[in-house]
C-alpha cells in the first residue's frame, strides 16, 4: 500500500494485516469520524417532530436486526423467512418480566442494559435452537424450517393468555443519571442510546469478520464440503450463525419494546419478516454498509408511500383506501427491480462511488 495513506489512490496490501485493517486509509477514518459527529450533533441543531424522530429510532432498530439477518443470510448463506419471530422474543422477553413483575419495576426501568443484553441472549438461545435442523436441512428446507417457527411463535402469542393474547403489554418509561425520561424527550434519548448501538454493533461486526469465527461463515457459504475438508464444521457454523442472528434481533426485539413503551404481535408477524429479508435484498446481502442502506431505503420509502397517499386524497375520493394498494405495489415493485438490475443492492452502489473517488482522477 501507498506509504501516505492521506494520499492513497488505491488499495494495493503487501500482507494480510494490512487487508484486515477496519480503514484502509487515515482518510477513511477521517471521513467516519465526521460523520459519526454529524450524526451525534444534528438533532441539538435541528428542530425535528416526534414523527420523525420516531421514524429515524425504527431505522436504527431496523438496522440492529438486519445486522443479524444479514449475517446468517448475507455472510453464511441461510435463507431465514422467520427473522421477525425472533426480534418478537427479545420483545416479549422484556414483556414477560412487566407483566411477572410490573411494568414499573426497577429492574426495568432502571437496569434497562441488562435487560437489553439479557432480551438478546434469550433470542440467541432460541436462533440455535431453531438453527438445529441446518445440521440436516440446507436450501428451501432450512427456509421452511424457519417459516415453521414463525408461525409456531405467532400462534403461542396470539392464544397464551400470559402472552395478553398478542395485545399490547405495556412497559414502564426508563430512567437515565438525570431521572426518568419524561414523554418530550423520549424519542430524542433513545436516538442516541440506538445511535451508540448500531455504531458498536457494526464495528463489533467488522472485527468479527477479521477473525476465523468470522470467515467461516464465508466458507460455508461458498463451499460447506471445502469449508469441511479445511477443519471446519459446517453444521456448527451454521449454528452459531443463527445464535449470532437471534442475538441482534433480541437486542432490536428489547429495543422496540423500550421504544413504543409495549410489546404487542402486530409488529413481529410475517409481514415484518417479509420486510426484513427484503431491506437486506435491498440494502445488499453479504456486505456489512447494506445492513444499513437497507434498512433506511425502506423506512424512508414507507415514509413517502404515506405522503402520497396523503397528497391523493385531494383528488380521490376518500373511500378509496389507497394506501391499501401503494404499499404492497412499491414494497414489490422495489425489490422485483434491485433483483433484476441490481442484486448486490445499495452497498454497490457505495462501493463503486468510493472506488471512483480512491481512483481519482484516473479513469482505471
Amino acid at each position: 500500500m501507498s506509504a501516505n495513506r492521506w494520499l492513497a489512490t488505491g488499495n494495493f496490501f503487501s500482507s494480510y494485516q494490512e487487508e484486515q485493517r477496519i480503514f484502509s486509509t487515515h482518510f477513511d477514518r477521517a471521513v467516519f469520524c465526521v460523520f459519526l459527529v454529524v450524526l451525534l450533533v444534528w438533532p441539538m441543531c435541528i428542530e425535528v417532530s416526534n414523527k420523525y424522530m420516531l421514524v429515524i429510532d425504527n431505522i436504527l432498530i431496523a438496522m440492529v436486526a438486519i445486522i443479524g439477518l444479514n449475517l446468517v443470510t448475507g455472510f453464511a448463506g441461510l435463507i431465514s423467512i422467520g427473522h421477525a419471530a425472533f426480534v418478537g422474543v427479545g420483545a416479549y422477553t422484556l414483556a414477560s418480566f412487566s407483566r411477572v413483575l410490573g411494568d414499573s419495576h426497577v429492574l426495568i426501568t432502571h437496569a434497562w442494559p441488562v435487560m437489553l443484553l439479557f432480551c438478546g441472549l434469550v433470542g440467541a438461545l432460541f436462533g440455535a435452537f431453531v438453527g438445529l435442523p441446518a445440521l440436516r436441512l440446507k436450501h428451501l428446507y432450512l427456509a421452511i424450517a424457519t417459516l415453521s417457527f414463525q408461525m409456531i411463535f405467532q400462534w403461542t402469542i396470539n392464544f397464551l393468555p400470559f402472552f395478553n393474547q398478542g395485545q399490547t403489554i405495556p412497559v414502564g418509561r426508563i430512567y437515565w443519571f438525570t431521572g426518568e425520561v419524561s414523554r418530550k424527550d423520549h424519542y430524542f434519548f433513545w436516538y442516541y442510546i440506538l445511535l451508540v448501538l448500531v455504531v458498536a454493533f457494526g464495528l463489533g461486526v467488522r472485527n468479527l469478520l477479521r477473525t476465523r469465527y468470522g470467515r467461516s461463515l464465508v466458507a460455508v457459504r461458498d463451499n460447506d464440503r471445502a469449508a469441511d475438508a479445511m477443519g471446519m464444521h459446517p453444521g456448527l457454523t451454521k449454528v452459531y450463525a443463527f445464535a449470532l442472528a437471534g442475538f441482534f434481533a433480541g437486542v432490536a426485539g428489547g429495543l422496540h419494546t423500550y421504544l413504543y413503551r409495549g410489546a404487542g404481535i402486530e409488529s413481529f408477524t410475517l409481514n415484518a419478516s417479509i420486510t426484513y429479508l427484503a431491506m437486506a435484498i435491498v440494502g445488499g446481502l453479504g456486505t456489512l454498509t447494506g445492513s444499513f442502506f437497507g434498512p433506511a431505503a425502506i423506512r424512508l420509502l414507507d415514509l413517502q408511500v404515506e405522503n402520497l397517499v396523503d397528497w391523493s386524497h385531494q383528488y380521490f375520493p376518500a373511500s378509496m383506501n389507497l394506501a391499501t394498494a401503494f404499499k404492497p405495489l412499491t414494497f414489490g415493485l422495489v425489490i422485483v427491480l434491485f433483483l433484476m438490475f441490481e442484486p448486490r443492492g445499495i452497498a454497490n452502489w457505495w462501493r463503486i462511488g468510493r472506488t471512483y473517488l480512491k481512483l481519482w482522477p484516473f479513469r482505471y
